[in-house]
């Protein structure tokens, strides 16, 4: 019987509370007066606003939520929320007047007041204040240490002023504290980070210490390009070639699709040591191993042309144009070639025929996070300044689209 009654008391007492949290989620104490939270949310001004700004339509979305803040002056979230919209427009100023008046709220909580921070923070970054974005990004791990936007922000304005140890320590704590699933993208951009840390090292005549960030940059991500590359820079700096080629050789099997950034150094190291032929068959087994390799028989082109042989060197630019005739280095070393043979008439109307539809393509790498296009493979993004983002965008062949077309018919 005793149980019975405790049992009741214990479900009563859950039911009252479930009943408390749903009137404290409805109503909230405000300078002594109970507030309606959800007359603010059922505002058509606030959800007109929301919608606005789903939409993308800013004027409209600071317009409606200007009203929606009418119905309830003191809403921190409306606020917070126009000020980030006066941010993105491009009022910095306006956004930082509105966020610093919520800071002098004496009511706010610790995490409201890191919330205020965080975009006070960001428009500091966007109006180019960076000391002031430090303190205000700072002040928010203060109040909130796991705040990622916050350390992500920080560690972004640590790697535009090249404060790479900084930059490190602050993705190394965002490593320490992630889940499974998100580590190996923290030790991608760690390893991009050793890597500046190893090329300041080779600044300051540092080759010991560069070697090693290099390689620790490879212990944590094997294809980490630019720590290879570089790493072998510095074995050939102390006149170790063959460990050179045997880093740059690595890459060739760790990421094939970027081979073609060792090819001039294997090229050099190999005549080094006197094996001419070397590198010769490198490109010749990239090329059965890969038909469509283009960088490949371009490459193996230029080096049987900076031997003399350019009527050699001119059928394997040919054969490099038909995989990729959008490619400007491909039309560069055919004129070469064209003009080492005296522009043989047979040879010019091959290359006339082979070009009939291509287009030069001056920017074929292109970032897959925010579309910024470059003429050259970049390992940081210098619009979003993500890490490793960048792709080479090609342009189908017409005997590529055919096929893709008839695929697609024989699909239907």
């Amino acid at each position: 019987m005793n149980d019975t009654i405790a049992l009741t008391i214990s479900l009563s007492a859950l039911l009252i509370g479930l009943a408390v949290g749903k009137a404290w989620e409805r109503y909230k104490l405000r300078d002594g007066r109970w507030i309606d939270r959800r007359k603010i949310q059922e505002s058509p001004h606030y959800i007109l606003g929301l919608n606005f700004l789903v939409s993308n339509q800013i004027d409209l979305a600071i317009e409606e939520l200007t009203k929606a803040a009418g119905v309830d002056a003191p809403a921190l979230e409306i606020h917070l929320i126009l000020g980030n919209l006066y941010r993105e427009r491009g009022q910095v100023s306006k956004a930082i007047q509105l966020h610093q008046s919520l800071l002098q709220r004496p009511s706010l909580t610790a995490m409201e007041q890191a919330y205020v921070l965080l975009c006070l923070g960001l428009d500091f970054k966007r109006g180019g204040f960076v000391d002031r974005s430090f303190q205000a990004f700072s002040e928010v791990t203060r109040l909130d240490p796991g705040n990622q936007y916050a350390l992500l922000n920080l560690e972004k304005l640590h790697e535009e002023q090249q404060q790479w140890q900084e930059a490190h320590a602050i993705r190394q704590r965002l490593a320490d504290s992630a889940s499974d699933g998100e580590r190996p993208r923290d030790h991608s951009i760690l390893a991009f980070l050793e890597n500046e840390l190893g090329l300041q090292a080779v600044r300051e005549h540092l080759s010991d210490q560069a070697i090693h960030h290099f390689e620790k940059a490879l212990d944590l991500d094997k294809q980490t390009i630019p720590a290879s590359l570089n790493l072998g820079d510095v074995y050939m700096s102390q006149k170790d070639t063959r460990k050179a080629i045997a880093i740059w050789e690595q890459i060739i099997r760790t990421a094939p699709e970027r081979s073609y950034l060792a090819f001039k150094r294997l090229e050099h190291a190999y005549e080094t040591l006197g094996q001419r032929t070397r590198f010769a068959e490198l490109c010749q087994q990239l090329i059965e191993t890969n038909p469509q390799d283009w960088r490949a028989r371009l490459s193996l082109g230029q080096h049987f042309a900076g031997h003399g042989h350019s009527a050699q060197a001119l059928d394997l630019f040919f054969e490099s144009l038909v995989h990729n005739p959008h490619a400007l280095a491909v039309h560069q070393a055919i004129w070469r070639s064209l003009a080492a043979l005296a522009f043989n008439r047979s040879l010019v109307k091959q290359y006339i025929e082979l070009t009939h539809d291509a287009v030069f393509y001056l920017d074929p790498h292109v970032c897959i996070r925010c579309r910024y296009r470059s003429t050259e493979l970049l390992w940081q993004c210098p619009q979003c300044h993500e890490w490793n983002t960048f792709i080479e965008e090609r342009i189908a062949t017409a005997e590529d689209a055919t096929e893709d077309t008839d695929v697609q018919e024989a699909a239907v």
